[in-house]
């Protein structure tokens, strides 16, 4: 990896003459070069990094130099900390740094050179073997010079380092170094003949059993990979995006996502990036670095028959690329583009695990006006016509949740890699692993032309306002890697009738305004030609609340929202729809219904003939949609009802008890600390522990064994509780 080229200032030079072994050094430093240095004259020096130099004299301009000597820039030379040894002109400059630390930087530098010629020579699994032992060595020379490790770790470290350096040499064909049982190299004029002759053997016989013991590991490397990621609760997809070669000819969105052909349904957010017409990546510090990871897999994601990973292309501009005219033209538009889908399948199952290739994802265009992306990707499962245009990428599986990832790979995912959870829980939930997501699809709509001579060009804003009609910012999230956004504009199908959607947006809301807040879906159309569009009106409403009136949330699935109608004023003041029903169910419940001939008047607002479905998914750890948990989840609220919520809560299904596993064993040890007084409860909450216990002891739930023991060992605090 090459470091950052130093900035330097003219005339920041310094005289210096190559001294390698070094001899006659008038400083009692190291100086090395960090960075490769090119001559520009004949009076200059070359530099290669690592090259140590005898530094003669520093100034500024420029002098009269001898053959040996040159001239280069100062902030390519690095000193280091160094002894002086001798007088005169016998004088030998010895770093000061352990002998080890030394040994691992000569080490390093005469594999890089070997790695080198690997990879010229397309020695692929050699290459990586040495590419991995480098990494190793590299972190735990870094971890030696931080002088943090204690004295035990640091002799632990120094057996793993010169182990590896002597395997490695092995495996290289290299000269093997001969050591005493601490590590230390053998002083050949101090160590008599037999005594390097068996220690010599002896590291000889070690390194040839590892080297076996690690074939026959190799041989058997799938089927244990496969079984490593069955027995892994949790994993992800980690994916680079390196480059997307499609002519757009506008800005546009690029949304990646997880995707099961055979259900037809999206199983995890979106990962979204934003491309400029120019064939870039809009946020040019984005620019080689267009990584994700898909989390939240679990083993019934290995179950599923088939896995794609699906990109869905949509430009943002005119109406019609082809629209060329003079006239004045809409911009910022939502339109369909195309669509790019591999099976990943193998990846995700563990078969085929090849970090460092690159995957063509071909593209394929939208055809016409009436294929809608969701058609677009069933078609390209059997047959792609993509004339060169796709998507390059790399795939890698990653064992664990997020956090053991970061651990595990910090060189594949850090602090700036976007994150895209799985639209579900995963299968195990940790103490403090806080979520309150709120999962919104577009689905599809039906809307009658109207006075309009053919159908309408919809589209479709979502917001989110509390209920004094305030609009919260910053809630909604098109996709991992991107900002939250005020408005949620839809894409527009031309001249469509019944468009069909199915985009996905995240709704997260503060908890604690979650039971204030309803999404609004206001429907427009939109013309090519901005003159027109600018007066077109919004023509219709939805509505819906997020928590239900028994407390619990919206149910997930899909909900029959009633189109209103009204001016478009009144449409913007949530006082005058709130009271009414947003579902077709809650009309149906008041006597009411939306079939035969006619509209309902109800107040300021007309029920429209218009349809429009949407599906929500709750992945809340903090609101649960089950009554008799949420009873006793805020038994504070009613105490007269805690008896029937406790005899409740062991008809709740397991499922939804194990999310809220931290919430409900605090409830019920509060209940107990709260009414020590009084053994009224003491049964119940007993018999309650039992339940929840027995739960976690079912195999069904095996994975939450170690979600009651982080909370026993961390969270658990009734000190009341033995009696």
């Amino acid at each position: 990896m090459t470091p950052t080229q130093p900035s330097c200032h003219t005339g920041d030079t310094r005289l210096i003459s190559f001294s390698c072994p070094f001899n006659s050094l008038v400083s009692s430093s190291l100086p090395s070069a960090i960075y490769n240095y090119d001559v520009r004259g004949d009076e200059e020096l070359s530099l290669q990094i690592g090259d140590t130099v005898h530094i003669l004299e520093t100034y500024e301009g420029r002098n009269t130099l001898t053959d040996d000597t040159g001239i280069f820039p100062a902030c390519y030379i690095h000193l280091k900390e160094a002894t002086v040894e001798g007088n005169g002109h016998k004088e030998t400059v010895i770093p000061n740094e352990l002998p080890l630390v030394q040994e691992v930087t000569t080490t390093l530098r005469e594999w890089a050179s070997i790695w080198r010629d690997l990879y010229v020579g397309d020695r692929r699994e050699m290459f990586n073997s040495v590419r991995d032992m480098i990494y190793d060595l590299i972190e735990w020379r870094s971890q030696i010079l931080s002088g943090t490790l204690p004295q035990d770790e640091l002799t632990e470290l120094k057996q793993r380092v010169t182990s590896k350096i002597d395997y490695g040499n092995k495996y290289l064909d290299l000269d093997l170094v001969v050591r005493d049982k601490d590590g230390n190299i053998l002083d050949p004029d101090s160590t008599s003949t037999v005594s390097l002759f068996r220690a010599h053997e002896a590291a000889s016989k070690q390194i040839e059993d590892r080297i076996q013991e690690e074939k026959s590991q190799k041989q058997n490397v799938d089927l244990s990979r496969q079984a490593k990621f069955a027995q892994t609760p949790s994993f992800a997809l980690f994916v680079t995006l390196k480059n997307v070669v499609c002519k757009i000819g506008e800005d546009a969105e690029v949304l990646m996502s997880l995707y099961d052909p055979v259900e037809s349904k999206f199983i995890s957010e979106n990962y979204l990036v934003r491309w400029s017409s120019q064939g870039l990546v809009k946020d040019i510090d984005q620019l080689h670095n267009l990584r994700s990871v898909f989390t939240d897999l679990g083993s019934e994601d290995l179950k599923r028959e088939k896995i794609s990973f699906v990109c869905q292309i949509v430009r943002v501009g005119r109406m019609e690329l082809r629209d060329n005219n003079t006239k004045k033209l809409t911009s910022g538009l939502r339109r369909p583009f195309g669509v790019a889908v591999m099976d990943v399948t193998d990846i995700i199952t563990g078969k085929m695990d090849d970090e460092d290739k690159q995957y063509f994802i071909p593209f394929q265009p939208v055809a016409g006006e009436s294929d809608f992306l969701q058609t677009v990707i069933n078609k390209v499962m059997k047959e792609v016509n993509h004339k060169g245009q796709g998507l390059w990428v790399t795939l890698k599986l990653l064992p664990g949740d997020i956090h053991q990832i970061r651990k595990d790979f910090p060189h594949l995912v850090d602090r700036s890699t976007a994150v895209a959870r799985k639209m579900g829980f995963p299968e195990i939930i940790m103490p403090g692993d806080v979520r309150n997501d709120i999962y919104v699809t577009l689905v599809q709509g039906e809307f009658d032309k109207g006075s309009k001579s053919t159908p309408k060009n919809v589209e479709v804003t979502m917001t989110v306002y509390d209920e004094d009609g305030k609009k919260l910012e910053n809630v909604m999230f098109p996709g991992a890697g991107d900002e939250g956004i005020l408005e949620y504009k839809s894409v527009i199908y031309y001249q469509i009738k019944q468009p069909r959607w199915f985009e996905t947006i995240k709704v997260a809301i503060p908890i604690e305004d979650v039971n204030r807040s309803h999404l609004r879906f206001t429907f427009r159309h939109r013309s090519s030609q901005e003159s027109k569009d600018k007066s077109e009106k919004i023509f219709a409403l939805s509505f819906v609340k997020l928590m239900r009136y028994d407390g619990t949330t919206l149910r997930d699935g899909e909900h029959d929202l009633i189109v209103y109608k009204a001016e478009a004023k009144k449409l913007e003041d949530s006082s005058l729809y709130l009271n009414l029903p947003a579902t077709k169910v809650e009309l149906e419940e008041k006597g009411l219904s939306t079939t035969g001939k006619g509209t309902h008047n109800l107040g300021n607002c007309t029920i429209s003939k218009d349809s429009f479905q949407i599906a929500t998914l709750v992945c809340s750890t903090k609101l649960t949609q089950n009554v008799d948990l949420l009873g006793l989840l805020k038994w504070r609220s009613n105490t007269s009802l805690l008896q029937q919520n406790l005899r409740q809560l062991m008809k709740v299904e397991g499922g939804e008890v194990v999310k809220f596993l931290q919430d409900t064993l605090d409830a019920l040890f509060n209940i107990m600390m709260e009414n020590s007084d009084s053994d009224t409860f003491d049964t119940l909450v007993f018999d309650s522990l039992v339940f929840i216990i027995g739960l976690i002891a079912d195999r069904k739930f095996q994975h939450f064994h170690p979600v009651l023991e982080t909370y026993i060992r961390k969270h658990f605090s009734a000190t009341l509780a033995y009696t």
